[in-house]
């Protein structure tokens, strides 16, 4: 099947508005990109932002027609908002299976020297080495961000066997789940989206994980278990309004190890630990960081 990619120009405004005019004109999907490698930093809470120059691209099936997927755009963006759309390009995509090319994109992952992520399709690459089964494609990580591939590597640089671990804003899981398979007796998982919470089991469950090495919390259900490792891969401010409670959670002589953190915000995030926290240097990759420390005694 041939496929007819467009992609048209937005402002934040109208973004919505013509992914849904997309839709309806048939678009097998739409997707929203940044236009002008504006980088988005941390939403308000509640908010989903978007970039001031927005792409909106759909993919629609060949048969349709060029000149009538431009036609119907434009005729619909302009009696729902009575301005003249901006300049629509049009792609005619060559004839492939998207769905394996895309499968073909995503190859293991190597953290370290011991911890792999692996997806579902492909044989692991070294059976003695710790292989966590993830899929790409998980709204809630997978290891391919840097702030989450500076976790992992950390991760696979410790002596893991017999430790509490818990994983605040765990997400799919990935961290906690890489902690187990490298040895970790137990992992609490905290994170405010329940579905966060039931991706980490399934993904624990798909990586033959018993339950009861993974307990899950929302934030203000979990118990006061101190740690001797905690992760948060969150985001600066949120880390920062946490510091109280994550010290509390770890153990007098127990790591803690912070992401999701940007190179201008590291310092204002350390002095935030530094009253319960020996604060190491922070370790930067693609302008994020990862902060580490280790409990004071109390």
């Amino acid at each position: 099947m041939r496929w007819i990619q467009v992609r048209v120009p937005s402002d934040p405004e109208h973004a919505d508005l013509l992914e849904d005019i997309l839709m309806e004109a048939g678009a097998d999907a739409v997707t929203m990109e940044d236009a002008a490698d504006q980088p988005l930093y941390e939403p308000d809470p509640g908010s989903t932002p978007l970039w001031g120059s927005t792409r909106v691209t759909g993919l629609f099936n060949a048969d349709i027609g060029i000149d009538a997927i431009r036609s119907l755009i434009a005729n619909a963006y302009h009696q729902q908002t009575q301005q003249e759309l901006g300049e629509i390009e049009v792609l005619l995509l060559e004839d492939k299976d998207w769905e394996r090319a895309w499968m073909d994109d995503f190859q293991p992952l190597r953290f370290g020297k011991r911890l792999w992520i692996v997806p579902s399709w492909h044989d692991v690459p070294d059976v003695e080495a710790a292989n966590l089964m993830l899929d790409p494609g998980l709204a809630f990580g997978t290891g391919t961000h840097p702030t989450t591939a500076l976790c992992l590597e950390w991760l696979d640089g410790q002596a893991m066997e017999g430790t509490q671990v818990t994983d605040y804003g765990c997400g799919s899981g990935i961290l906690g789940l890489a902690a187990l398979l490298l040895g970790a007796k137990h992992v609490i998982g905290v994170d405010t989206d329940p579905q966060a919470l039931e991706a980490s089991r399934d993904n624990a469950r798909r990586n033959s994980v018993e339950d009861s090495k993974l307990d899950l919390y929302l934030p203000g259900q979990d118990p006061d278990t101190q740690a001797d490792v905690l992760l948060a891969n969150i985001l600066a401010q949120p880390l920062i309004g946490l510091a109280g409670r994550l010290a509390q959670l770890v153990r007098n002589g127990g790591d803690i190890v912070l992401s999701g953190i940007l190179s201008d915000q590291a310092r204002e995030v350390m002095e935030a630990y530094e009253p319960w926290f020996v604060m190491d240097e922070p370790v930067e990759r693609e302008d994020w960081v990862r902060l580490t420390g280790r409990r004071r005694d109390r």
